[in-house]
């Protein structure tokens, strides 16, 4: 059971709007077991459209359309479809009876063009047709068309409640599909690549796909199979193989971030934290406070960017400032014990860097960022030089003063300047 996607659309093609609808059709279908062979985005062309349909039903068995459906001079989806499967165009009376309910009741003037909405090619049936939102299907030559609206929350309703579950039943068994991702940080792919090239022969019909999903490195593992319980039990074994050999820059798996698994284990152990934020300008408090429960462990942050802020918020002293500067491990230091005592944590995390794409110099280029980390027992600072525009800096700073908390509470080395 293979199908094809097509979504239609000016503001696709133009780069206007990102293909939301494609992404997440792809990734229902696959989830499912079945295979997507294409995915086609084309403008409103009654050209290229109907070329795009006629091919896709020469060789899939279903196929995906969204975008057209609505009541603009350049929704013509309906029309293109009757050209090109000579299917004439007629008014629906049970869409026609749904406009009109619709128009009523929001006081609206009911026009001919939100009346063409109903017109439909012959043979097609409407998919949800109680509901608030409205698609159609048909079938040319034994292949399974479902239109749908481009809105993506209309689009994701109908594909989850309708398309899926019509589309499964055309299957006489499908087969068990699994993923599973891993997330990395602190290597690049390249390196996780060559880490793993002993592992890629001993997969067996397992397929890993190596994606940079900035500052990350995602590693997905998908493996198809007969029996949920085998392909579950192969899945765990590459899992606990790939960790094996990347070891602790493996931080997360599935739709977990860094900051859900700080969080977790702050919370396990009892440990509260403050942070100090001078390039990152309280982008960590605000990951840390995306994570529900975060008051039962972040006392609080503060963003001080000016050299009188470290002094008066922080306790820096003004000679660190004046001798080593404010980028620099001894500000780093002072800032992290700074917090620490202001908050009254076990953990005191601090961030001062140069984030670009001004402020650099020969001695201190753009991209150089110290973190520091203070607890009872243990102080540490470290310099990184990250690339990048001043968003990817700011992001890596921050990425990396959550992976020291994760690693410190787990008792393992801090990552070395990268």
């Amino acid at each position: 059971m293979y199908g094809e996607i097509i979504t239609i659309g000016d503001e696709l093609t133009a780069g206007r709007t990102v293909d939301l609808n494609a992404w997440y059709a792809a990734g229902k279908i696959a989830s499912s077991g079945l295979g997507i062979t294409r995915v086609t985005s084309v403008g409103d062309n009654a050209e290229m459209v109907s070329e795009a349909l006629k091919r896709a039903c020469l060789s899939s068995r279903f196929v995906i359309v969204t975008g057209g459906l609505g009541s603009t001079r350049d929704d013509i989806t309906s029309e293109i479809v009757a050209r090109a499967f000579n299917r004439p165009l007629s008014a629906n009376l049970e869409m026609l009876d749904k406009i009109r309910c619709f128009v009523k009741k929001r006081g609206m003037e009911i026009t001919s063009s939100i009346e063409k909405m109903a017109n439909l090619p012959d043979g097609a049936t409407l998919i949800h047709p109680k509901g608030a939102v409205c698609g159609y299907s048909l079938v040319e030559k034994d292949v399974h068309l479902y239109f749908l609206p481009g809105v993506p929350d209309q689009m994701r309703y109908l594909m989850d409640t309708f398309v899926l579950p019509d589309i499964l039943s055309l299957c006489h068994s499908v087969p068990v599909m699994k993923h599973r991702v891993l997330k990395i940080y602190g290597l690049n792919e390249p390196i996780i690549a060559e880490k793993l090239k002993c592992l890629e022969k001993n997969t067996g019909k397992a397929v890993l796909g190596f994606y940079p999903h900035f500052p990350e490195n995602h590693i997905t593992i998908t493996l198809h199979g007969e029996d949920a319980s085998v392909v579950s039990e192969k899945l765990d074994r590459i899992e606990t193989e790939i960790t094996g050999i990347l070891g602790d820059y493996v931080f997360a798996t599935e739709n977990l971030e860094m900051e859900d698994v700080v969080a977790e284990k702050l919370t396990e152990k009892g440990t509260t934290i403050g942070l100090a934020e001078s390039c990152t300008g309280g982008l960590i408090c605000d990951r840390l406070t995306n994570v529900a429960g975060s008051s039962h462990y972040f006392q609080g942050g503060i963003v001080c960017y000016s050299n009188r802020s470290k002094e008066d918020l922080l306790a820096v002293r003004k000679e660190t400032l004046a001798r080593y500067g404010a980028v620099s491990p001894e500000t780093a230091r002072e800032m992290a014990k700074g917090v620490r005592a202001c908050m009254k944590t076990d953990l005191g995390v601090a961030v001062t860097g140069i984030a670009g794409p001004d402020g650099g110099s020969k001695e201190k280029p753009v991209g150089t960022v110290h973190i520091g980390l203070s607890s009872e027992n243990d102080l540490f600072t470290q310099q990184y030089r990250f690339r990048g525009s001043r968003t990817q800096v700011k992001l890596n700073a921050t990425m990396m003063a959550l992976d020291w908390v994760r690693r410190y509470i787990d008792g393992h080395s801090i990552i070395p300047g990268i």
